[in-house]
């Protein structure tokens, strides 16, 4: 394991060039030093790279343009570039080589960029034709969660959110059809800055669904993204869907409302570190000056549901329809089973989902009616590699929960990290607002920052994580107690001394031997906090440790006090035959002690 990631920052790096600090050079030769070593580790992030003396060549005309007195708010900054997006003379694949192209122009938004002094290192891996939020659909491997190489990167714009994430490059840019530039900031901890439609042009991207698609950015914090809003944004007259600025607030103000949705609408698919996480997100905020306002969601995830089973999915086909009736067997075989089913939409059908859309649009406005902003989990879980493998379709589908409504509704959001698993995966919050709520969305997630420290990032995962679990013990496995050698034997480690939530009743069991305890869920009315030790074991020792586990015991979930929920002994109703209720002694050691 490394240590968790030193992160790069466009705008201190900028700062340091335009000031004379440093060259652009030396922060293209250390951009290089880190993506040759994270070879080592994921070279799949990528597809196509700058060659090390284009780069330095092109860092040396920025410096000599701050020498010439220009002001680069980007100077020296390192970026890459999702590979579905145009840079000049290098291969567009969107991720299928038989489709691949080269360019003779930036993508607007690049040569924006590129203008502004950022260096270009590189074209990052993705879900081919960016299908996909997960990362697995791609022929240039599969890149994984910067944190645990288990997990998925998310997608569709997997290796852009891994250079950022493992601090290869300052920022890196993405696409957002249905999420894509928001699921892979969740997982590997970023800031996934999606703007309203139009606000970046899309001219020299491969559209997935044109009239929905955005370019977005992956960033280490909100300051970062909203310095590269600043240099990427601007109307195209040659992109038909580029819009022209249109004014919105520019802060949501010190008090203001924050929209959750009901709680028989969250869902997190039995994800508890997620709610939890969800939870702490919504105290953040409401510790900026939020007052809560609980909304209906329900226009927003009924109009989430056409885009893949809705006629959307013709304009994903429209896209790659030439690819799609002259080289079928080209195209990745999920990408193929989903884009070919655009070819049953008619005409009638299009226009259905039309006046679906606009009637769905028209309910969700109540929800801008009642709440300036809106707060929702980015997913509501993450999932492994081999899992999202083993079924590709429903599992992309969860992920997609949260977010495959905003651009089709016409709304702008942030995803911000939120907290990080036991197994070390980022949980993500998403900011949502209206069209143009651009300025204000990026100002809200800057104070959500600063409000209290952020969590840390873990190491990131360069050896391969280790899977654990969390188990507690209440009785005769206790630190010093007979059974405490069946930990010790399987080198688990002491996590917490702690209790349980107030909701359990502990037994001695009859006729036990060694004595044991049993402990009973019984709900706050009428339960206890008992004593307890967490310890954390590798998977195969907790299998290793639960076959042994002889009955009436059986481990199941247990809640700590602080909330959390780990695995623990509890008992069958046949443990209280006999039993002594033993609870108003507060654990087991008390129970020894007073035993004499």
């Amino acid at each position: 394991m490394s240590s968790p990631p030193d992160r790069l920052s466009a705008a201190r790096i900028a700062a340091e060039v335009r000031a004379g600090r440093r060259s652009a050079e030396d922060v293209a030769r250390e951009s290089l030093a880190r993506i040759a070593a994270y070879d080592a580790v994921q070279p799949q992030a990528w597809i196509e790279r700058v060659r090390p003396e284009e780069v330095l060549a092109a860092a040396r005309e920025v410096d000599r343009r701050i020498a010439a007195g220009e002001d680069l708010p980007l100077a020296g900054a390192p970026f890459a570039v999702k590979d579905n997006i145009d840079v000049a003379g290098m291969p567009t694949t969107a991720a299928c080589p038989a489709f691949a192209y080269r360019p003779g122009a930036d993508a607007h938004v690049v040569a924006r960029l590129l203008a502004a002094g950022a260096i270009m290192m590189g074209k990052t891996n993705l879900d081919q034709f960016a299908t996909g939020l997960v990362g697995t659909r791609t022929p240039y491997g599969v890149p994984a969660c910067v944190f645990n190489r288990d997990y998925v990167s998310g997608g569709s714009s997997s290796g852009s959110a891994v250079a950022v994430g493992a601090g290869l490059v300052a920022f890196a840019l993405g696409t957002d059809t249905a999420g894509s530039g928001r699921v892979p900031a969740a997982f590997n901890g970023l800031i996934g800055w999606k703007p309203t439609k139009g606000r970046w042009s899309t001219s020299g991207l491969v559209p997935a669904c044109r009239s929905l698609d955005c370019i977005t950015v992956f960033t280490a914090d909100a300051a970062d993204a909203a310095l590269v809003d600043q240099a990427a944004s601007g109307f195209d007259a040659s992109d038909p869907y580029s819009r022209r600025p249109a004014a919105g607030p520019a802060d949501f103000g010190p008090v203001f409302r924050l929209g959750v949705p009901r709680l028989d609408q969250l869902q997190f698919l039995g994800d508890e570190a997620a709610a939890r996480f969800y939870d702490a997100a919504i105290a953040r905020l409401a510790a900026t000056g939020a007052t809560l306002v609980e909304v209906d969601i329900s226009p927003l995830l009924e109009a989430a549901q056409l885009l893949y089973a809705g006629p959307w999915v013709a304009e994903r086909t429209a896209a790659i329809e030439d690819l799609l009736k002259t080289r079928p067997g080209a195209i990745h075989p999920v990408v193929r089973a989903i884009v070919q089913g655009g070819f049953a939409v008619s005409g009638v059908e299009a226009f259905q989902g039309a006046y679906a859309l606009a009637a769905h649009a028209r309910a969700a406005e109540a929800i801008w009616a009642a709440a300036d902003v809106l707060l929702l989990p980015t997913t509501p879980t993450i999932y492994r590699i081999g899992e999202l493998l083993a079924e590709p379709y429903a599992l992309n589908a969860n992920l997609g929960l949260y977010t495959n409504f905003v651009n089709l509704l016409d709304m702008s959001a942030v995803a911000l990290p939120a907290g990080y698993r036991d197994n070390g995966t980022g949980f993500g919050v998403t900011l949502i607002g209206p069209a143009f709520a651009d300025a204000a969305l990026l100002t809200l997630a800057r104070r959500y920052e600063e409000i209290r420290p952020m969590p840390a990032s873990p190491a990131l995962d360069t050896e391969g994580k280790v899977q654990t679990v969390k188990l507690c013990v209440v009785g005769a496995h206790l630190a010093g107690m007979p059974l405490h050698w069946q930990l010790t034997s399987r080198q688990a480690r002491l996590v917490a001394r702690t209790r349980t939530a107030p909701a359990y009743r502990l037994y001695a069991m009859a006729e036990t031997t060694p004595p044991k305890p049993a402990l009973v869920h019984v709900g706050e009315d009428d339960g206890a906090a008992i004593e307890v030790e967490v310890y954390e074991l590798d998977v195969a020792a907790f299998g290793s440790f639960t076959v042994e586990v002889p009955a009436p015991l059986a481990i199941g979930t247990v809640t700590l006090e602080d909330g959390a929920s780990v695995k623990g002994f509890v008992a069958e109703p046949r443990a209280l035959t006999g039993a002594t209720d033993i609870t108003h002694l507060g654990g087991w050691r008390a129970y020894i002690s007073s035993l004499g």
